[in-house]
């Protein structure tokens, strides 16, 4: 998608809010750190990534010799697993290990970093995401061999700036987790109670300031409605404990190791947890909105796709699973005066569609993009809840607060189609419109991120998923960390 002759128009109806609900970080993925210069050009479409496999050294080439200089930088390297989220602080690496157990274990660990800790055979079937296969070995030796260690495992993480800030943030939390935490804060504490907790996360608070202030400056932190009042959510978002923080850092540095090197500069991005859609151009955030993602128990998968095509005025073939849960129960007539078709199936079943309409659940366009789990971009006649704070609320699809806007930036390429959605919309028709070119799609799940000053921002945790690959990192590096210890020659 060529997104260079953005109308005013369509900007304007798709533009940032500097404050209110979006008064958070619309580029959850910031832009990349400065990278040397490449010969090819800037990928516009998601890479095709190769099913991963396990990568082991191949046994007949054998491991290099090490210098004094050299296990002494792996031993110092390899112990500092956790300041890149590998590791929990009381996860210890073995100081001791040297010649190929050592050589092993930096491969084990150069592998962690490049594609992330936890196996793909342990990933969750929702997390679609799957980072490309990686062999250490290779730029391993050539290290060796140039003595050249050090740069070559400064080149292993993800080279955005999105990770760094998870990085430094981990530093940061890791030390208020040393010191003792924070305090648990109550309905009745104290405005000198209150200041004192916020301090720890936020350099700015000052004995000077409104506490109002300072509340609403932690409520958009936490992705809250800035009320300024210590209400239910606000007070079990500050008593988090500091090791859930940690854990929801660790994770998210760990969802940054899947993605590839480089993403499409041109794409559309959602964040799941936050419910926030935003457009990039050139690697940039141009535009954002709300929307409505799946809620716990029908969860929005993380994936990478292309979307191919529109629909507009799309009729609702109603999912078997939703259609016996909540549609079949209200009872034929009832369906049928909602306006609800029923319909025969091949293999002599029934299966139940919504016309396409006003008062369809997709709205009038639809946003298609191949995936295993029929999941897609749509608009929606319920608007209330695109006001709320609390927008988790689908069955896994994704919901557009402004669905025009965008379809026309989608389509402006195209001479046939540029300005003439609502045309299309108007005329009632259910017709499948072809992109002039793919546009790349990215479903992720973001908790925990950096603002520009270093402050740390939270959401919620909905789907659970932090914690539980908190645990998995943490698993899988005493598992690694095993293996390494008992090959050390005796």
């Amino acid at each position: 998608m060529s997104l260079r002759k953005v109308r005013l128009a369509v900007t304007a109806a798709l533009a940032i809010a500097p404050g209110g609900l979006l008064a958070e970080p619309v580029s959850i993925l910031p832009p990349a750190l400065p990278q040397q210069p490449q010969p090819q050009p800037p990928s516009t479409q998601p890479p095709q990534v190769p099913p991963p496999v396990l990568i082991v050294p191949q046994l007949q080439i054998p491991l290099p010799q090490l210098s004094a200089t050299q296990t002494a930088f792996l031993r110092g390297w390899l112990a500092d697993g956790a300041r890149q989220g590998l590791t929990s602080s009381t996860t210890q690496g073995d100081a001791a290990l040297s010649g190929d157990a050592l050589a092993r274990a930096a491969l084990d660990r150069a592998s962690a970093l490049h594609r992330g800790r936890v196996d793909t055979a342990d990933f969750l079937q929702v997390w679609a995401l799957r980072p490309a296969a990686y062999d250490p070995l290779p730029g391993f030796l050539a290290a060796v061999k140039d003595d050249r260690l050090p740069q070559w495992a400064a080149g292993l993480t993800p080279r955005y700036a999105g990770y760094e800030g998870l990085r430094q943030g981990l530093a940061r939390y890791e030390k208020i987790r040393d010191s003792g935490g924070w305090p648990t804060l109550t309905a009745k504490s104290t405005a000198p109670e209150i200041r004192q907790r916020l301090r720890i996360e936020d350099d700015a608070v000052t004995d000077k300031e409104p506490i109002t202030a300072a509340i609403q400056r932690a409520q958009r932190r936490y992705g809250l409605e800035p009320t300024g009042t210590l209400g239910v959510r606000t007070l079990a978002a500050l008593n988090t404990p500091v090791g859930a923080r940690i854990g929801a850092i660790m994770a998210n540095m760990e969802r940054w190791r899947w993605l590839p090197a480089d993403l499409p500069v041109n794409r559309v991005q959602v964040n799941i947890a936050a419910a926030v859609l935003t457009v990039f151009e050139g690697d940039k955030p141009i535009a954002s909105m709300r929307a409505v993602t799946g809620s716990p128990g029908n969860e929005t998968p993380m994936l990478v796709s292309n979307i191919h095509s529109i629909v507009v005025n799309p009729p609702w073939n109603v999912p078997t699973s939703i259609a016996k849960r909540e549609l079949w129960p209200k009872g034929r007539g009832t369906l049928l005066a909602q306006g609800y078709k029923i319909l025969k199936t091949p293999d002599g079943g029934e299966r139940i569609v919504q016309p396409a309409g006003p008062n369809s659940a997709l709205g009038r366009l639809k946003f298609d993009f191949d995936n295993p789990f029929a999941v897609y971009l749509h608009d929606t006649p319920l608007r209330g809840r695109f006001t709320s704070y609390d927008r988790l609320a689908s069955h896994g699809c994704v919901r557009l607060e402004k669905p025009i806007p965008l379809a026309e930036l989608m389509v402006q390429d195209d001479p046939a189609l540029a300005g003439r959605i609502q045309t299309l919309i108007d005329t009632g028709k259910t017709q499948r419109v072809t992109l002039p070119s793919e546009v790349a799609v990215y479903l992720l799940y973001w908790t925990a991120f950096s603002s520009a000053n270093g402050t740390m921002n939270f959401r919620d945790d909905p789907y659970g998923w932090d914690k539980l690959l908190a645990a998995k990192i943490d698993a899988s590096t005493r598992r690694a960390q095993a293996v390494v210890t008992a090959s050390r020659e005796p």
